[in-house]
């Protein structure tokens, strides 16, 4: 709907002091921030489930079903265990309890406990401070301090594939049907997490990439470690592949995780020329979007690029996936609570917190093994115009990182300023290495040289004591400063 077509005659109307659009994990941090320890209000409006994607078709239900998978592969590589089988059934059951079998109820207590007020429907800005939802009775919910935009964001689907009822990643997560061969065109996070789980489940996966390696943006080795990874599990890795025409006979949306349809022919240029390929389902995971349309921008004078440009006024906020940044729950979040405060701060006359700047966004991409990455790669540091050392070593070079596999196959690398012995960058691929992430994140937000940062004793024999041997891997003059 237009916001030229909005009447809002018979409106009810609402007046609260903050209004957050979407009520996902970041619009209820926002909420909660922006109106905790004070008389203010907040009015959460959210048009599908309160809890938003991550709680039931991304972030939670992906974790639920990899995290087994983790495990079993685990078993698999530790001599005295005979090796745990996976059992399709239970997985899909443990992932539909984890996402509350789609529903929100629980989260809506949570809401009302913390004194959020949350309203069902579509929302649309119709004017400054003022949002029109439409359904299912038209309320104007009218804030006195703030509107906060937490809409998320939406996949990306290339004009190819409109007409042929793919699989899009709430599919991969609700997997409810098994095909027996699936076409995966992508190869990012979604792709690589969804070919992991659908080949544990039996499912012969085949992804079709139109770059020269997985996971682009990450350093090149990780995605190396994956594609290895994935051909060990069965996975067939099409690189530099693009995609010129895709058929499907019968092509309908059967509901969440169904096979929508008759088999996918799909047409394909390659290193080796043209080929065809059919599979039983096709998962199109070539990114996402911020969602912002139908939000009615236009009613003050705004445009999608405004909003992920920053270029807002200053009752207006955007946080999240549809600020634009980084498409992280947890970055989301962070930026939720930042913003939250800030805006409480303003509504009470109360001081603002001073916030660090270059923050950076640490990334887990939960494959087996596992990626986890903060702040810059070593090519993105020398283009930043920075002169930098790297310590690069396998992920088995502590006693910790060892134990955790007999073949704990993987690659440490940290980069590092050259002059002033700060770390810029941290990248971590093997068995459970998000858990050795957080101490980069640290170190970069707090600025610590790796000179101070070698003495945080990791505990012995920790998988945090692969530090250690990282931070030895740097020249002397950067560990041992004369100064010392």
């Amino acid at each position: 709907m237009s916001t030229e077509d909005v009447n809002t005659d018979n409106a009810e109307t609402l007046t609260t002091d903050v209004i957050v659009i979407g009520g996902g994990p970041v619009g209820e941090n926002a909420a909660q921030y922006a109106t905790e320890d004070s008389v203010l209000e907040a009015v959460i409006i959210e048009e599908e489930l309160l809890g938003g994607e991550c709680s039931y078709f991304a972030c939670i239900p992906s974790k639920t079903m990899l995290r087994t998978i983790e495990l079993a592969h685990a078993t698999q590589h530790l001599d005295g265990l005979d090796g745990a089988r996976i059992d399709g059934d239970a997985l899909m059951k443990r992932r539909d309890e984890w996402v509350s079998h789609y529903d929100d109820t629980g989260q809506i207590d949570w809401a009302q406990g913390a004194g959020l007020r949350v309203e069902r429907g579509h929302a649309q800005l119709i004017g400054d401070r003022r949002v029109l939802i439409n359904e299912p009775k038209p309320v104007v919910v009218e804030a006195r301090h703030a509107v906060v935009i937490a809409t998320g964001s939406q996949p990306t689907v290339p004009s190819t594939f409109v007409d042929v009822a793919p699989w899009l990643s709430r599919d991969a997560t609700g997997v409810r049907e098994v095909p027996e061969t699936l076409l995966i065109v992508g190869g990012g996070v979604v792709a690589v997490e969804a070919a992991t789980w659908m080949a544990a489940l039996g499912t012969h996966v085949r992804m079709l990439v139109r770059g020269d390696g997985l996971l682009s943006g990450q350093e090149p080795f990780a995605g190396d470690h994956v594609a290895q990874a994935l051909g060990n599990a069965g996975v067939t890795i099409d690189l530099g592949t693009s995609v010129d025409s895709c058929y499907r006979p019968g092509a309908k949306d059967t509901g969440l995780g169904r096979i929508h349809g008759g088999q996918v022919t799909v047409q394909t240029l390659g290193p080796t020329g043209e080929s065809t390929v059919t599979a039983d389902e096709i998962l199109v995971a070539t990114g996402r979007q911020p969602r912002l349309n139908d939000l009615g921008l236009e009613s003050v004078g705004l445009t999608d690029e405004d909003v992920t440009a920053g270029r807002l006024p200053d009752w207006l906020h955007a946080v999240g996936d549809a600020s634009g940044e980084a498409q992280l729950t947890h970055w989301g979040k962070y930026q939720a609570r930042v913003v939250g405060a800030q805006v409480r701060a303003r509504a009470t006359g109360e001081r603002s917190e001073s916030v660090p700047e270059n923050v950076p966004a640490p990334q887990v991409v939960y494959s087996d093994p596992q990626v986890t990455s903060v702040g810059m790669t070593e090519a993105e540091a020398r283009k930043d115009g920075h002169e930098v050392e790297v310590s690069q070593l396998p992920f088995n070079s502590s006693a910790g990182t060892s134990l955790l596999r007999d073949d704990a196959e993987g690659t440490a690398q940290i980069v590092v300023d050259a002059r002033s012995g700060l770390l810029l960058g941290a990248t971590f691929v093997g068995p459970e290495a998000a858990e050795l992430i957080h101490p980069a994140t640290v170190a970069i937000v707090g600025n610590l040289p790796v000179h101070v940062l070698r003495h945080a004793v990791p505990s012995f024999p920790a998988a945090s004591e692969l530090w250690l041997p990282l931070l030895e891997g740097l020249p002397r003059r950067l560990r041992l400063p004369d100064r010392e």
